[in-house]
């Protein structure tokens, strides 16, 4: 199973998709061995495709692109796509885990986290297969993993990695060693270790379907995010309404 349906947000090639149907797909990929990776797209993201180098290319080469966000989502709906639902990264990652017959690789976090994590799938779904995890070194950028790593990863004879690196690192990572690692698919997923270990806080679920998430993660952490929701929801809009009405002239 395939989309090929795509809606253009600000140059940014976002997948029409809902959480059943991204579920569907990534078992597709899995079951027919198709190597991609997949990126999730809140406003963050469109709006650093806006002046990152390199990185709408990125995301645009991934073989899906979640709306991640509720206004990304929202936006698709108002071009035409009417099946398009906010298709979060965490809720695609505990419904995949919940899937029966798919072994998982976890890389990112720290090695709390990840033992955290492992535990609370494990509740979760106790028949989950988890074939191997890995808590990186900090680095500012993505790089190509050593062979080490790259040998430990493909050892495992994972379906999925889920990479929790943040964006847009996680999605260069991606990129980057897409071409080494067997796994059919790799999934960038942000925070989403953090929020289902329970490290950090998650918002309330009507704040998530209400488009209000930002708000809740910046009041937990706003001197980490307070630049990412002010500015960048801000210039979001600007982009929005520069493209808009650059068209309607």
């Amino acid at each position: 199973m395939t989309v090929d349906e795509r809606i253009d947000i600000l140059g940014v090639r976002v997948s029409a998709v809902n959480p059943t149907l991204a579920v569907e797909i990534v078992k597709d990929l899995v079951a027919k061995r198709e190597k991609g990776y997949i990126c999730v797209s809140p406003v963050s993201t469109i709006v650093d495709c806006q002046h990152v180098e390199g990185y709408r290319e990125v995301v645009n080469q991934a073989a899906m692109v979640t709306p991640d966000g509720a206004p990304v989502a929202w936006l698709c709906r108002l071009k035409g796509a009417k099946q398009v639902g906010r298709t979060y990264g965490p809720d695609l990652m505990v419904s995949l885990c919940q899937e029966t017959g798919l072994k998982h690789f976890f890389y990112g976090g720290t090695d709390e986290v990840l033992l955290t994590l492992a535990a609370k799938l494990k509740q979760q779904n106790p028949s989950i297969n988890i074939v191997g995890s890995h808590a990186p070194a900090f680095s500012p950028q993505a790089n190509i993993e050593s062979s080490v790593i790259i040998d430990m990863i493909n050892t495992s004879h994972a379906d999925i990695i889920w990479v929790a690196l943040g964006s847009p690192k996680q999605d260069f990572w991606m990129y980057h060693n897409r071409p080494f690692l067997n796994t059919p698919v790799l999934v960038g997923v942000g925070a989403a270790f953090d929020f289902i270990s329970g490290s950090k806080p998650q918002a309330p679920r009507w704040m998530r379907q209400g488009g209000l998430e930002w708000l809740f993660r910046l009041c937990c952490e706003p001197k980490r995010l307070w630049r990412r929701y002010l500015i960048g929801n801000t210039l979001f809009i600007f982009y929005i309404l520069r493209n808009l009405f650059g068209k309607n002239k």
